[in-house]
């Protein structure tokens, strides 16, 4: 599970019966060092498969890898992630930042 930024969603003309009700955003992941401010290189931008009613600017959680096509049949993946909760706060223990910087 990583910290990911929500902007923007993905509009479909036309989507399989699966994509209704659900949203697709385009999430960017986090490092640390993004969320501590020292660094604002972005990483690779991800489409998420979204359900909980975050918007453009949110923060969440996601999950990668076979996590993020639960809902669908084993065989298809159609989304890079699954946006798993959204995130009202992120707080840092400065002390344990010096430890992972050492």
């Amino acid at each position: 599970m990583r910290i990911a930024k929500i902007i923007g969603s993905v509009t479909l003309n036309r989507c399989h019966p699966t994509f209704e009700g659900t949203n697709l955003r385009l999430v960017i992941p986090q490092t640390l060092d993004n969320l501590i401010g020292t660094n604002d290189t972005e990483s690779d931008t991800l489409v998420g498969w979204e359900e909980l009613g975050s918007g453009s600017g949110s923060t969440v959680a996601i999950a990668e890898g076979p996590e993020a096509s639960q809902p669908f049949r084993p065989e298809i993946k159609p989304v890079d992630c699954y946006v798993s909760a959204i995130l009202d706060n992120v707080s840092l223990d400065p002390t344990a930042l010096k430890q992972i910087k050492n």
